[in-house]
């Protein structure tokens, strides 16, 4: 006879969030492995709470290598003004360390500019060749609404001498 547990929904919040949140090295069996239970259950679960319009996953559950980088940026700011045990709390409810928040921080200010002014070069061919395009295809267009009045104009002149 099977013994059915019943979980309860922060239990199931959290798994949940957990294969949401999961990278692709992991499965969802993997994750139902993880936490001790069926992926029949997980599955159903899923199902669930994709029917159900009001179920939002928390978001801060995720790992620090999974924050954008506006996410970063942000995070750094709101992080900017805070030190000792007030930056420790702030961190402890983003979910990330102060270490994280400091290699961030040196990630965003080592950023050469010569990759930036490569992309920007790039960008600016991109929109000569687009704007030359353009001018290309205004011409051809141009004449063929030219050629398209002629013709007009020729069967109206012949239309009118057979009559």
């Amino acid at each position: 006879m099977k013994t059915y547990t019943r979980h309860s929904e922060d239990f199931k919040e959290q798994a949940l969030a957990k294969v949401y949140n999961r990278g692709n090295e992991q499965s969802i069996q993997g994750v139902a492995d993880d936490l001790n239970i069926s992926l029949q259950t997980l599955k159903t679960w899923m199902r669930r709470s994709k029917l159900d319009k009001n179920h939002v996953l928390p978001s801060k559950s995720k790992r620090p290598d999974d924050w954008r980088p506006e996410e970063r940026l942000d995070a750094l700011n709101q992080a900017y003004g805070l030190s000792g045990e007030a930056l420790n709390a702030w961190c402890r409810e983003q979910g990330i360390f102060v270490h994280q928040l400091e290699q961030w921080k040196t990630d965003f200010c080592s950023q050469s500019g010569s990759s930036d002014k490569r992309e920007v070069a790039i960008l600016k061919t991109e929109v000569h060749s687009l704007e030359r395009q353009i001018l290309r295809k205004d011409k051809a267009l141009a004449e063929a609404a030219a050629l398209l009045v002629l013709q007009k104009k020729f069967r109206a002149l012949l239309g009118g001498e057979v009559e």
